[in-house]
C-alpha cells in the first residue's frame, strides 16, 4: 500500500501556483492518492467598492469564476488519471481555515507554496509558514524554487545533540518520513547532520569558554557516534551518511546547492523563547535553500 492517500493542497491566488500544482499532482500520480485543492481567497472585501448593485451576488459570481478556473486547471489532471477535487472560499483567516481543513480532511500531507516573506516584515509578524509548521498537526510539504515533478533527491536532516526522548523519536520520524517519500518517487535518500561546535552552542550546554578546547573533539566524536549508530539502525549505507561540521542553517544552504537536493527533510520546529520572534533553524531554512521542505 501507498504510504500516501490523501493529499491536501493550499492555493493562494495571490502567488504562481503552476509549479506547486505540478508538484502535487505527480507526488499524487506516483502514489495513487486523492488530492484535495483548497484555494483560499483572502476575504479584504475590496468588492465594497462596488456597492452599486447587489454585493453578495458580486461576491458569488467572483467566487464562482475563480472556481471555474481552478476547475479548467486541474481538468487535463483528471484526464490523466489523478483523482483531484477542488474548492473555492473567502478566507478571513488564512492560518484558521487551513489548520480546519486539515482537520476535517486529515491528510497525510499538508503541500503547499513557500511565501517568501521580507526580514522587516518577519520582525512583527510571524509568517503563516511558521505558523503552520508550528501548529499544522500533519507533516506539511513547502514547495520552494522550481523543482523537477518527482524529487530525485532526498535529504534526511537529523539532530542527534538532541538526547532527549521527544528528540530521538523526532529523528525517527524525520528518516521514516524520508525514506517513505523516497520510496514513493524513486529518489536518493541520504542523511544528514550539521553538528555545531561555536561557542553559542557550547554555550548552550553550559560549558564555558576555557574548556571548550579540551572537550569539543570528544563531543565531536559521540555526536558522531550517535549518528552512525542512528544511520546503521535505518540501514543507511556509509556513502549516503554526512556528517558535516557547521551552524545547520549555512550547512543545508551550501549542501543543498552543492548536491542539487530536490527536499530536505526536518524536524518541526520548537518555538521557545526567542525563537517565537526570529524563527528556529527548520524555519529559517525554508528562507536560505533552493528546494522543497518536509517539516514532521
Amino acid at each position: 500500500m501507498s504510504h500516501y492517500q490523501r493529499l491536501l493542497l493550499v492555493m493562494r491566488p495571490l502567488l504562481r501556483q503552476a509549479g506547486a500544482l505540478e508538484q502535487a499532482a505527480a507526488l499524487a500520480r506516483s502514489s495513487s492518492a486523492s488530492l484535495h485543492i483548497v484555494a483560499l481567497l483572502e476575504s479584504l472585501d475590496k468588492l465594497r467598492l462596488l456597492e452599486t448593485g447587489d454585493h453578495q451576488a458580486a461576491r458569488q459570481a467572483y467566487l464562482a469564476t475563480q472556481h471555474q478556473q481552478l476547475e479548467n486547471q486541474v481538468s487535463a489532471l483528471r484526464a490523466s488519471g489523478v483523482q483531484v477535487t477542488t474548492e473555492v472560499a473567502w478566507s478571513s483567516d488564512v492560518q484558521d481555515d487551513i489548520l480546519a481543513h486539515v482537520q476535517e480532511m486529515q491528510p497525510d500531507l499538508l503541500l503547499k507554496q513557500v511565501e517568501h516573506e521580507p526580514v522587516l516584515k518577519r520582525a512583527f509578524f510571524t509568517p503563516l509558514d511558521w505558523q503552520l509548521l508550528r501548529h499544522c498537526p500533519t507533516p506539511v510539504y513547502l514547495l520552494g524554487a522550481a523543482r523537477p515533478a518527482l524529487p530525485r533527491q532526498v535529504v534526511a536532516a537529523v539532530d542527534v545533540a538532541d538526547t532527549s526522548d521527544e528528540g530521538l523519536a523526532r529523528n525517527d520520524g524525520i528518516v521514516r518520513q524520508a525514506s517513505a517519500l523516497a520510496l514513493q518517487t524513486g529518489a536518493q535518500l541520504d542523511l544528514l547532520h550539521a553538528c555545531d561546535l561555536s561557542m553559542a552552542y557550547m554555550g548552550d550546554m553550559g560549558y564555558s569558554a576555557w574548556a571548550i578546547g579540551d572537550i569539543a573533539g570528544p563531543l565531536r566524536q559521540a555526536l558522531e557516534d550517535d549518528f552512525t549508530a542512528l544511520a546503521e539502525r535505518f540501514g543507511a549505507p556509509p556513502e549516503r551518511r554526512h556528517f558535516v561540521l557547521g551552524r545547520p542553517v549555512a550547512v543545508l544552504g551550501e549542501y543543498a546547492e552543492s548536491q542539487a537536493v530536490d527536499v530536505i527533510v526536518m524536524g518541526r520546529p520548537l518555538a521557545r523563547g526567542l525563537d517565537r520572534l526570529f524563527g528556529s533553524t527548520t524555519e529559517h531554512v525554508l528562507y536560505q535553500v533552493p528546494c522543497n521542505i518536509l517539516v514532521v
